[in-house]
């Protein structure tokens, strides 16, 4: 079913007209840190968020992502530097005075109040007329695929249905910015897929800008068109998921999106014939028998398949190699049975792959 767009004709009480999308930044963080007492939360960020994009913050548990949405929405005020939202300086205005709204993983729905009701909440304190707030309502639960369920309690809801009711509700403001907080962190996999799909879809009809937090990679390289890695209050890379995945800056990086082979010091200068640090993906690696010969634009290292692991679409094996250290192997099990690859356990092995696919990263 397609997606309708919502209407975009300015909130009630506001003159503002929409941008160009392509005009200029939705949100821009100059120098922004964040200190509770000694800690400090966020080191100095400098990010630009275009108008329109999928942007999304990814990192583990305490690595300042959170702390930087909620800034932006203005549930924190930075400790230094500047937040602009279209341009403007919203660095110690109240959330209320931002045109940002903002999801949350507890989806914060009344449970007195129906779905109808749930999603007009906003509308009714910003003073909107019944008959628009009556249309806006019904537009927002058709975009979340919900119309029909406007007289239902939260409690009768699954767990997705709760989330797209939160997410209708914050879509019928209209906000320039919508800001979502690991929205899908507790819903089941197979559930969290599908709405990982609904969400790229919804922000494509509406298009405004969605900044999404997240620790979990493959939901940020499946929805983003960009991704900001942070780490210890800082950010160690931006780009796009195939730019963060296939080429990335750092060790963090490296390790953190994906699985990836790190290799240093001496076994690196062994391997690749230089000192420093270098990176290979383990699906860009083949597994040969002993002594097989490689082109001249490939990398060739004997090892050992010290561990097997037999994941049903694809088989993880764990290399120990000749010159020191382990790189990790997968492939895809398009003619291999588990006990197959179960079997290789033990046995000495080349891993071959393209020199184009060592990356040397900083440390």
């Amino acid at each position: 079913m397609a997606i309708p767009p919502l209407p975009q004709t300015p909130a009630a009480g506001s003159s503002r007209e929409p941008a160009p999308a392509a005009a200029r930044s939705a949100v821009r963080l100059e120098g922004v840190r964040k200190h509770y007492g000694d800690v400090e939360a966020v080191a100095g960020i400098d990010l630009d968020i275009r108008d329109g994009e999928f942007f999304s913050m990814l990192g583990p548990s305490g690595s300042g992502k959170t702390t930087t949405l909620r800034m932006i929405a203005g549930f924190e005020l930075p400790s230094a530097g500047r937040i602009l939202l279209l341009g403007e300086d919203v660095s110690n205005k109240a959330p209320f005075e931002r045109d940002v709204n903002t999801v949350f993983q507890d989806y914060a729905l009344f449970p007195h109040m129906n779905v109808a009701e749930n999603v007009a909440y906003g509308l009714v304190i910003r003073k909107v007329p019944a008959e628009e707030r009556r249309q806006r309502v019904a537009a927002a639960l058709l975009m979340v695929r919900l119309d029909g369920f406007d007289k239902r309690r939260p409690s009768q809801l699954s767990g997705g249905q709760r989330q797209r009711v939160a997410l209708a509700r914050a879509l019928v403001n209209r906000p320039r910015v919508l800001l979502l907080d690991e929205p899908l962190g507790a819903l089941d996999l197979k559930l969290r897929e599908e709405m990982q799909i609904e969400l790229k879809a919804i922000q494509h009809a509406v298009g405004i800008t969605f900044i999404y937090v997240t620790h979990d990679q493959e939901e940020a390289l499946t929805m983003s068109d960009r991704i900001a890695v942070f780490n210890h209050g800082r950010i160690e890379q931006v780009g796009s998921p195939a730019e963060v995945y296939e080429r990335p800056t750092t060790a963090f990086v490296a390790g953190f999106v994906g699985t990836s082979n790190l290799l240093r010091g001496d076994v690196a200068e062994r391997v690749f014939g230089s000192p420093g640090t270098f990176t290979v993906r383990p699906e860009k690696i083949r597994l040969a028998e002993p002594g097989a010969a490689i082109a001249t634009d490939e990398i060739g290292v004997d090892g050992r398949i010290r561990e097997v692991v037999y994941l049903g679409s694809e088989t993880r094996y764990h290399v120990a190699l000749d010159a020191g250290s382990e790189l990790v192997v997968t492939q895809q099990n398009l003619s291999t049975s588990s006990m197959q690859a179960l079997a290789a356990e033990g046995r000495p092995a080349r891993l071959i792959w393209k020199r184009l696919h060592s990356l040397s990263i900083n440390a």
